[in-house]
């Protein structure tokens, strides 16, 4: 008897197929874990990959890894052999085999054991050369893929008004045209010209975020619209419509009283329905929670879930927390429709395809090394 291999594993047919296909087979709980992530040493016991501790957190499968080099402390070849066993098990030991997007920092260089550290961005901004920007972030995109990483957490579009903030040194700095260029330039390199061998550039943070009420980090933000729009969203628009930017990381603070990570006017009506932008939109680290840890705005975990879906973040990083147990619970309860649970899934399920994941999850561990910080990377 010939046995039909599922659609989604053919990669002669359309993505939009594929992901049907896929999504008609998942769980609730399969789906949930795709919009979800875990750090690394959640997998590890002894600063080794532990299969008891992958079946407790990954065994329905997993979104994205939150950085495997960064978080483990491990060299290039470590670090690779390590991605292999997580990508591994994902695949021979998880129901429908699907790989994990593992993400990374790399604000000035990928950071991660052995890997080049360039200057700070404020620095580099300073040097008035998109074209050094992009052989740079070419640097990081040749290091962070030989290692198995494909979405990175820069580059910081903020425009930096406030010196105060202390975040000034992540970004381009205070002019909207100098940090549309310089930042297109580091999506480019990033990015390259086909992302089976590119890496995933993520915006951040969207949007107003370096404009805080007494340059404090996470403070309101006061600006008005048109100057939202004409200064702090110049950046972005630059990147999603020059560079094709391929994500988006919202900001943690408020704008109107309103957390950014709840607002779908910033998300749905101006990210996606006026930008047209048809990337992945993830949180920063914990901003999830924070919508009522922090600013207040929601009861509990599972309505902060609610809210952060609703207004259009599609992946809660850096782990499973309120798009886990709190966002099953809203599902359940009509709180929350399915048709918003599968539109995020689509939306990770589609870079998977699009990043070869499917057909080719693993790296060479062996070479990975050979990329690291060598001295034309230094020059």
């Amino acid at each position: 008897m010939v046995q039909v291999s599922p659609i989604y594993k053919d990669a002669a047919r359309p993505v939009t197929e594929r992901i049907d296909d896929l999504l008609r087979r998942m769980t609730l709980e399969e789906k949930l874990a795709q919009i979800a992530s875990v750090w690394v040493y959640e997998l590890l016991e002894t600063a080794r990959f532990s299969e008891t501790k992958a079946r407790e957190r990954i065994g329905q499968g997993i979104g994205e890894i939150t950085r495997i080099g960064g978080a483990s402390n491990s060299p290039p070849r470590q670090s690779a052999e390590l991605a292999n066993q997580i990508q591994r098990f994902l695949v021979e030991h998880t129901r429908l085999g699907i790989p994990a997007i593992v993400h990374e920092e790399s604000c000035s260089g990928y950071m991660a054991m052995g890997a080049t550290c360039f200057p700070q961005i404020i620095g580099v901004a300073s040097t008035w050369n998109p074209d050094l920007v992009e052989q740079m972030a070419g640097v990081i995109r040749a290091q962070m893929r030989a290692v198995g990483a494909h979405q990175a957490l820069a580059p910081v579009l903020d425009i930096a008004r406030d010196p105060r903030w202390g975040r000034t040194e992540e970004t381009f700095g205070e002019d909207p045209y100098l940090t549309s260029r310089m930042g297109t330039a580091y999506v480019t390199g990033l990015q390259g010209d086909d992302f089976k061998t590119g890496v995933m550039a993520t915006g951040k943070h969207f949007l107003g975020y370096g404009v805080t009420e007494g340059g404090m980090n996470w403070a309101p933000g006061h600006v008005g619209w048109r100057e939202l729009r004409e200064v702090f969203l110049a950046p972005f628009e630059a990147a999603l419509k020059e560079g094709r930017l391929a994500s988006i990381m919202n900001s943690y603070h408020e704008l109107d009283g309103i957390p950014c990570a709840t607002s779908d006017e910033i998300f749905r009506d101006l990210l996606r329905d006026e930008l047209g932008f048809d990337g992945l939109v993830v949180s920063d680290y914990f901003a999830i929670d924070m919508i009522g840890a922090y600013h207040r705005a929601a009861r509990d975990k599972r309505e902060s879930a609610v809210l952060a879906m609703k207004a259009g973040i599609n992946v809660e990083l850096p782990s499973f927390d309120c798009y886990g147990e709190p966002l099953r619970q809203a599902v359940e309860s009509g709180e929350i429709g399915m048709d918003l649970i599968d539109e995020a899934v689509s939306r990770i399920l589609s870079w998977k395809f699009e990043l070869g994941l499917f057909e080719n999850p693993y790296v060479d561990a062996g070479a990975a090394p050979a990329v690291f910080d060598t001295a034309e990377q230094r020059t």
